[in-house]
């Protein structure tokens, strides 16, 4: 009996020290996860207000896309046109609250990216698979072309402030706007570039303001027609399918609205959606203010022969142009960043977390230094601006902005079917997936069609 109870006791003892040194290995793992998060640029920093949520997400949505608004309204013509912007406005409205509603569905739990939420809608590999190749279209598309934009708004005002200087390659003035983002891509999270979207989202009032006053300054163009441009049946409906593109381009703040309310702090009592929805609300009568009067009164103003951007139509006064093009310069290097972040994030969460590299200042500087010259490459090889805009707009930006936040509605909340807001979330999707569909197929060809007269690297 004595031999029986000193096995149990050993028994005992030997379980005792393996839960031990099982909590020992949790408590470990645990700190090593959270010391990473602390690391990561998305978690990294969660004391935000709420009027960060404002001014980032205004840097994030107001962008290249307000100036091609004329030019999509061009080809839309007025009743489309004005029809497409509105309900754009107010679906894009809806489906951001819905993801603010989201972010914290689950008591204890926090969905700081766009693909959690997405593992939690529809499993965690399948998630993956369908959110994270669509994200990282748009931000890797978007961090493009306002490489091309910042290039072209550079090489503009070189022009106007200089009009006798020798001419310099656009590709030279996209270096030089990439090699600011060589410098602030360092900064480690949403943060810590606040200093840097507020400035992004005044300018872009700004020069939002200065097109459509300078359009009315210059009033209605005597031989204004607001006719379609194309001569052919075939070409009007392929440049319509390009503005709906346009059109979505504009509304893209939904890729990063989940990792911008993960900076903001949240308890049981005081969640992050009440301030989180509070910037978005005041972010979106600022998007009203800037796109509106944009895309109306630039088309009323130069109708079909309006440019793909603008304030390249403007041409004077010509210091009032040159220094809207500085606030664009200005505006998208914050969204360039609003934008990167998020790559950066899933690219140092890859290298970290699955790699199992060291979470140190080379990494990232490694990581980031390689992914903005990788966009500086790809926006000097193919700067199609407009054609951009319409292909990436319709390709990624329809269904990450316009109807995945309703399909993961549908499939965590599970609405009543045909009530309410089963409707308002199936009529989103269809309007959604139209444009999914139909706005690459413009874009893509506006971008065969320049492509023919376009040289390498001029």
């Amino acid at each position: 009996m004595k031999r029986t109870s000193g096995c149990a006791e050993d028994f005992y003892e030997s379980s005792v020290l393996q839960n031990e040194l099982w909590c020992q290995l949790v408590d470990e793992q645990a700190a090593r996860q959270k010391a990473i998060d602390d690391w990561l640029p998305i978690t990294s920093s969660r004391n935000a207000k709420w009027w960060y949520s404002a001014f980032h997400n205004v840097t994030a949505m107001v962008g290249a896309g307000v100036l091609s608004l004329p030019y999509a309204m061009s080809e839309l013509g007025w009743g489309p046109g004005v029809a497409v912007l509105i309900l754009s406005w107010v679906i894009t409205l809806y489906t951001l609250w819905q993801m603010v509603e989201m972010h914290e569905m689950v008591p204890g739990k926090r969905f700081d990216r766009y693909h959690e939420l997405g593992q939690h809608a529809f499993g965690e590999k399948l998630g993956l698979y369908i959110v994270v190749p669509q994200q990282l279209i748009v931000e890797v598309g978007v961090c493009i072309v306002y490489m091309v934009t910042g290039g072209k708004s550079l090489k503009k005002f070189h022009d106007i402030v200089c009009s006798t200087c020798k001419p310099i390659k656009q590709t030279y003035f996209i270096m030089i706007f990439a090699s600011v983002h060589f410098v602030l891509s360092h900064l480690p999270n949403f943060n810590s570039i606040s200093g840097v979207s507020l400035a992004a989202a005044v300018m872009s009032l700004s020069y939002s303001t200065i097109a459509w006053s300078a359009s009315i300054d210059k009033g209605v163009q005597p031989d204004v027609q607001y006719g379609y441009k194309a001569t052919t049946k075939v070409g009007t409906v392929f440049n319509f399918f390009s503005a709906l593109g346009d059109v979505a381009f504009a509304y893209a703040g939904h890729n990063v609205v989940l990792e911008i309310q993960a900076t903001i702090p949240s308890t049981p009592e005081k969640p992050s959606k009440v301030p989180m929805w509070r910037g978005v609300i005041v972010a979106y009568i600022v998007v009203a203010l800037c796109y509106f009067p944009v895309a109306l009164i630039g088309y009323w103003m130069y109708g079909n022969s309006v440019t793909d951007n603008i304030l390249i139509t403007l041409e004077k006064p010509v210091w009032l142009i040159a220094m809207a093009n500085m606030f664009v310069v200005v505006h998208v290097i914050g969204s360039y960043q609003i934008y990167a972040m998020p790559v950066f994030d899933m690219m140092e969460t890859l290298l970290v977390k699955k790699m199992n590299f060291r979470p140190t200042m080379i990494l990232r500087f490694v990581v980031r230094t390689t992914y903005v010259a990788f966009t500086m490459f790809v926006g000097i090889t193919f700067p199609f601006f407009g054609g951009l805009l319409g292909f990436f707009g319709g390709f990624a930006f329809a269904p990450t902005t316009y109807f995945l936040p309703c399909v993961m509605w549908l499939a965590i909340y599970k609405p009543k079917k045909f009530g309410i807001s089963w409707w308002t979330n199936w009529i989103c999707i269809v309007f959604g997936v139209i444009l999914m569909i139909v706005s690459p197929i413009g874009g893509l060809r506006t971008i065969i069609i320049q492509a023919k007269t376009y040289k390498f690297y001029d």
